[in-house]
């Protein structure tokens, strides 16, 4: 039986760390923090496996060089599109690798998101999806480096997973998206529902996250851009176009 636990790092990061109950090992995902992800190992008597990586950002790399000292049998495998902006990597891989780990017995399969970085990738292993900052409870990346054609497609294969997807996003983002996404649709009550449910965890000092595909294709307005009322709302002709409206709004939006 496998379990998640977010580990807090900075400001607002999770450091996704998955375990297994009769199992001494753990995968550690985006590690910006080694002190983090080793305190939690040691804490836990679990033994580094291996590390996944979405991306090249600093607050999801910053911890390889450590890690990977303290732990130098465990693989770090990211994304081959930006090993030379992550030189830490040991395995690197691209649309339709698998990643295996015999010994947890898990297989992930490797998705490209080009968008918020050209090389981004996720890790999905049914149900779960290690997503970086390419889907947020509510939201989606900023696009450094893609255009908002790249980030719409990259959305959409994420839509086509099962609904029963877990997305393990990198950031405790989900009370500011929710006001964008108030600001964007101010009638749908499954915002409002989540709203509430979201600002009750945070003021018990819980996590919003995970969240579930079925529930962001209610709440998310990145995944909503099909909706006819919406582009009518936002004179969009298209998908893309209230997509790219959408993303460029948010950018500027002040709750």
């Amino acid at each position: 039986m496998q379990y998640l636990t977010p580990v807090p790092a900075f400001d607002d990061n999770y450091i996704w760390a998955l375990c297994q109950h009769d199992n001494s090992l753990c995968i550690i995902v985006d590690p910006g923090d080694a002190n983090a992800v080793q305190q939690f190992l040691q804490q836990n008597n679990k033994t580094l496996a291996a590390i996944l990586v979405t991306h090249h950002h600093q607050d999801h790399i910053g911890g390889l060089s450590q890690l990977n000292a303290l732990w130098p049998d465990a693989p770090i495998i990211g994304p081959a599109a930006e090993q030379h902006r992550i030189t830490a990597l040991t395995q690197t891989v691209t649309e339709g690798d698998q990643v295996k780990i015999p010994a947890m017995k898990l297989t992930f399969n490797v998705i490209e998101l080009p968008g918020h970085t050209l090389g981004h990738i996720a890790y999905y292993s049914a149900p779960v999806l290690f997503c970086g900052d390419t889907l947020f409870s509510a939201g989606c990346g900023r696009l450094f480096e893609g255009t908002p054609q790249q980030m719409y497609h990259s959305l959409q294969k994420l839509a086509a997973l099962p609904d029963d997807t877990t997305i393990y996003c990198t950031h405790e983002y989900t009370l500011a998206n929710l006001q964008f996404a108030a600001f964007v649709e101010p009638d749908n009550s499954d915002i409002t529902q989540y709203q509430q449910l979201c600002i009750e965890k945070r003021h018990n000092n819980q996590p919003t996250l995970p969240s579930s595909l079925a529930l962001e294709k209610q709440v998310n307005p990145f995944l909503r851009c099909n909706n006819k009322t919406l582009q009518r709302n936002w004179a969009a002709d298209s998908a893309i176009n209230l997509f790219s409206q959408l993303r460029a709004a948010k950018d500027h939006f002040k709750s």
